[in-house]
């Protein structure tokens, strides 16, 4: 087996390794060294428990180490589940020398960092990703988190991880429509500011849908190291770091007005790319033609670009309301000049509505 592709994110003594390949999870040799003391607790969810927790129980030989199971689903990233994580902790008497162990996508990782930021004030955690989307977006760059009724991640803490194992053969378990919703953030990648990377994708966009390994590990190896190069420049999204939410405010909006799990992030998040991209077009004066090549892409991958019939439009504007990144009533939002040139701009809510009145005029 070859070795693994290795992204480095360079945070001084909080730098941590992103290691991608095939059969890591059951390497412990690649990861054990983050585990720091003598405890570890596992997070996982019931699907990717069955297939993956003994595996990666087995390379804690010689540690105390427990696990707690949560039911799959957007809809279990919520406080009650963060409490039993801390139940768990507390019954195996945890020290702040744990670690914990997020093996699963991005609810996992997001829910079990969470934890760890709040335990005794901080512990460790690695990241085991076992999604695409997890793989190139939500396991790398400390951010953690859970949902409220009232939208998704407003409750949260930056907390970066020890290091990311992405084991690239767990995604031949993932269900096509998961994989697909993950093909989403990697062209996010090339949207916002490696072009070259765009015109990759659309060459191959073939190759990703048939999971051809090696494509595959060169993917989410490129998109993790544009990642952490925006994460090394700017960690708590004081400025650039927020480029990476381009989509997110209409994709978050939609993911809250379909109800968590109904539309996948990976898709709502296909959609408000597309709906940023032609926003730019009808104000500032972006190229129409590389917003339907956005689409275009997309839609080879197989991804939505048109919002659900039973969505009435003017609806997202509540919730993008309350998206963390808007100041004094105006909208926050990641547009682009180009494709491949993206920036923060804020827009005053009459203008986003009346976008929003004919999205696709």
């Amino acid at each position: 087996m070859s070795a693994p592709l290795e992204v480095q994110v360079a945070l001084g003594e909080r730098g941590y390794p992103i290691r991608i390949g095939r059969g890591l999870l059951g390497e412990s040799s690649h990861w054990r060294a983050a585990l720091r003391g003598r405890q570890a607790l596992i997070v996982t969810d019931d699907i990717v428990g069955a297939h993956y927790l003994d595996r990666v129980a087995a390379g804690l030989d010689g540690l105390e180490h427990a696990a707690v199971t949560i039911p799959s689903g957007e809809r279990h990233k919520t406080l009650e589940q963060v409490e039993r994580v801390f139940d768990a902790l507390a019954a195996m008497r945890a020290n702040r020398d744990v670690t914990l162990i997020a093996l699963g996508g991005g609810v996992i990782g997001d829910l079990a960092g969470f934890a760890a930021a709040c335990w005794m004030r901080g512990v460790g955690f690695v990241q085991m990703p076992t999604t695409l989307l997890a793989m190139v977006d939500s396991s790398v760059g400390g951010k953690t988190g859970v949902n409220l009724p009232a939208g998704k991640n407003l409750v949260g803490a930056f907390h970066q991880p020890r290091c990311v194992i992405a084991d690239t053969d767990t995604l031949g378990t993932l269900p096509p429509r998961e994989y697909r919703s993950g093909l989403a953030e990697v062209v996010k990648y090339g949207a916002i500011g490696d072009r070259a990377f765009f015109e990759w994708l659309e060459a191959r966009a073939d190759a990703l849908l048939a999971r051809e390994p090696a494509v595959l590990a060169e993917a989410i190896a490129a998109s993790c190291r544009n990642k952490a190069a925006i994460v090394e420049r700017d960690e708590r999204e004081d400025g650039e770091r927020a480029l990476l939410n381009f989509g997110h405010t209409f994709g978050h909006a939609l993911e809250t007005e379909a109800g968590y799990g109904r539309l996948l992030h990976g898709e709502a998040v296909a959609i408000g790319m597309v709906m940023a991209a032609r926003l730019a077009a009808r104000i500032a004066d972006a190229p129409q033609t590389d917003a339907e090549r956005l689409a275009a892409l997309l839609e080879k991958l197989d991804l939505p670009t048109r919002l659900p019939e039973a969505i009435e439009p003017g609806r997202l504007l509540d919730p993008m309301r309350l998206d963390k990144k808007n100041l004094d009533g105006r909208l926050r939002l990641i547009l682009w000049d180009r494709l491949g040139a993206a920036h923060a701009r804020f827009v005053d809510t009459d203008r986003v509505a009346a976008f929003l009145s004919s999205p696709t005029g």
